[in-house]
């Protein structure tokens, strides 16, 4: 099972990261998906601080702080929970949907997995 959490935590750790990336630099397909949903570009810093955060905080989980890990992947399911409900609520039923969905599959499984470590 640790192996299993160590795996998940680590790809989300680096999943977080590459979008943190992608929104500061603005990417083509955050600046597609952004647009299609409503949110602003102005939010894209804010946005990424967040997931940035949660990235940090899965990081101090494996390096011992456990507690500080499982609370950054409980808000990181949070965070995208919320992402794809706008993505439904602007009606975005498209391939872009599964962005936020794949990043809360891995945040409910590093949450789940570092549960029952």
């Amino acid at each position: 099972m640790l192996v299993a959490y160590l795996a998940v935590t680590v790809l989300a750790i680096a999943a977080n990261a590459f979008i943190v990336v992608a929104d500061l630099t603005r990417a083509r397909f955050v600046l597609q998906n952004s647009a299609a949903v409503g949110v602003p570009e102005s939010w894209l810093p804010g946005l990424a601080l967040l997931k940035g955060a949660g990235a940090v905080g899965l990081l101090l989980g494996l390096l011992g702080v456990q507690v500080i890990g499982l609370l950054a992947a409980a808000g990181l399911v949070l965070f995208y929970v919320g992402a794809v409900l706008t993505h439904l609520r602007a009606g975005d039923r498209s391939a872009s949907l599964g962005f936020p969905l794949a990043f809360l599959l891995v945040a409910a499984a590093s949450l789940a997995l570092g549960l029952s470590a």
